[in-house]
């Protein structure tokens, strides 16, 4: 079965994963949906992997869900349709959960399901011509399992709007409501900046930082909080990225986990 990805890594540690079906917008099907879980898991656990570029093949990022998919999925006995969606969910998850830092770069259409891809990244840059929709309901669907990526990136009421009117942001307003980062005219060269900065950051520390920021989320300064706090960094701050990192600092010289481009 072919899967539509292609996964290359250079010597830098960026892995590129590229959604390749532009044929179809990218939209991902189960093959497709198989292959990024497994990449993602794969990368995961792969300490050469530094940093995950997330883009898709040709004009568009991903127009989610391909249709044929959906209605084979639809045909299914009531047992097989629900793990066929929790495999749509562990996917996202993957990405999500993945303690690289990974960067989606967005040219035109996201939709749907490539909305929570998006979302589901750290970090998101589109070109001006990028266009964004939560289109589930204009087919009669929901966007279930996109919705806790959605929620988490543009808060709960414009994510209401934008799955309630199927409304097609551009560019410009994705980032108002901090559905992206950065609007560029020339996406290789945001990528390359924002992968430079990625990568002069120590991997364990990253790797930490979303698992705990994962636990927290937005909420109260609880004492518990704090106290989990003080312990993190009185742990990392005697371990060997931070011995490497201050002795980097105090010498002028690049960390040892921040190699140069060739």
């Amino acid at each position: 079965m072919e899967t539509h990805l292609d996964v290359s890594l250079n010597p830098r540690g960026v892995l590129r994963v590229v959604l390749n079906r532009p044929q179809r917008f990218n939209a991902f099907d189960e093959a497709l949906i198989q292959a990024l879980t497994a990449a993602f898991e794969r990368a995961a656990a792969d300490p050469a992997v530094r940093v995950i570029v997330l883009a898709g093949e040709g004009r568009h990022f991903c127009a989610g869900a391909d249709i044929e998919w959906m209605q084979r999925a639809a045909a299914l006995d009531a047992e097989a349709n629900v793990a066929d969606a929790a495999r749509f969910a562990a996917m996202l998850a993957s990405v999500a959960d993945c303690p690289k830092p990974t960067l989606a770069c967005v040219r035109g259409l996201a939709l749907a399901g490539g909305v929570g891809l998006v979302c589901a990244c750290d970090i998101a840059v589109a070109e001006p011509g990028a266009q964004f929709g939560v289109s589930e309901a204009l087919l009669g669907l929901l966007p279930a399992v996109i919705a806790p990526y959605l929620i988490n990136a543009v808060g709960l009421r414009a994510a209401r709007m934008l799955g309630l009117s199927a409304r097609r942001l551009d560019a410009a307003e994705a980032l108002r409501y901090g559905l992206i980062h950065e609007v560029s005219e020339s996406l290789a060269d945001s990528e390359a900046a924002w992968i430079d900065q990625l990568l002069a950051g120590a991997p364990g520390a990253q790797g930490e930082l979303k698992r705990l920021f994962a636990q927290w989320g937005p909420g109260p300064v609880t004492a518990e909080r704090r106290a989990v706090g003080a312990q993190t960094l009185a742990r990392t701050r005697q371990g060997d990225e931070a011995r490497e990192g201050l002795a980097a600092f105090l010498a002028k010289r690049r960390a040892a986990w921040n190699k140069e481009s060739k």
